[in-house]
């Protein structure tokens, strides 16, 4: 994309979301990479390159909570880039961009397919993070959530308080059900949107990759915002492609002229 028309999409986008009534943005990990966290899916993801994680993942914790938590404890078998990564990462400019979104009237929701906590660490308030949160736990039977360093772990697994129901890592894994509380906002949100932004996302994974065509389905637009092409372009009223961090903040500043607040 030349650089006229890179200026041209992102005041298409602009002008789109000025007009819209329901703008919900739904992130992917290429916003976080960004921040120095790698894409699992992208031409450099860790998947890509060590392959994808045992999709039974779920399944064998379900089997051995207690050896899920030792092996947890000690930090064997996890990804050593990643969680480096993560430690390491600071909110960039996309994050910033979208709280000043949200501030200014422009965004009414955040759904976010990341895990890195980076949005709330931004500013930003109305969040569902349909894989979770690393820095929380989740009760997997009533599903209250508590952040990871003001939950005591006194047994191995630990228990909820409050229904003796059985405590894990609040990060969705692969083979666990998408909680119910996090999927039931994702389907309100989409039924409400009739403008989605698609930043940094594959557009590859279900259930998240059906809104996007579920706002479709029901009359509503998508700018996808973008550097890497997706499955999702071809359906896209206006493409950005560029980063998210540029892209977001150029859009922020045009908004600002043609509807400030």
């Amino acid at each position: 994309m030349s650089t006229d028309e890179l200026t041209l999409a992102i005041d298409a986008a602009a002008e789109l979301i000025a007009g819209a009534k329901h703008v919900v943005a739904l992130v992917g990990a290429g916003i976080s990479a960004e921040s120095g966290i790698p894409t699992f899916r992208g031409p450099d993801g860790l998947w890509t390159k060590h392959g994808e994680p045992d999709l039974r993942d779920y399944e064998r914790f379900a089997a051995d909570p207690k050896g899920w938590w030792e092996k947890r404890i000690s930090g064997a078998g996890g990804l050593g880039e990643l969680i480096a990564a993560l430690e390491a990462a600071e909110p960039n400019a996309g994050h910033i961009a979208l709280r000043e979104m949200e501030e200014g009237g422009w965004l009414a929701h955040i759904i976010t397919q990341n895990i890195d906590n980076l949005h709330q660490r931004a500013g930003s308030v109305h969040i569902t993070e349909i894989h979770g949160n690393r820095t929380k736990l989740r009760c997997i039977a009533c599903g209250n959530r508590w952040p990871l360093d003001e939950f005591p772990i006194d047994e191995l697994p630990p228990h909820c308080p409050d229904c003796s129901g059985i405590v894990k890592g609040d990060t969705v894994m692969f083979g666990e059900p998408i909680p119910k509380d996090a999927l039931d906002s994702c389907v309100d949100q989409t039924w409400k949107c009739d403008l989605m932004l698609l930043i940094g996302t594959s557009a590859v994974v279900y259930p998240a990759a059906q809104f996007p065509l579920d706002v479709r389905r029901l009359g509503g637009k998508l700018i996808e915002i973008n550097p890497h092409e997706t499955p999702l372009s071809g359906l896209a009223e206006v493409v950005v492609r560029a980063g998210s961090g540029e892209a977001l903040s150029r859009i922020v500043a045009r908004l600002r002229e043609i509807r400030p607040r």
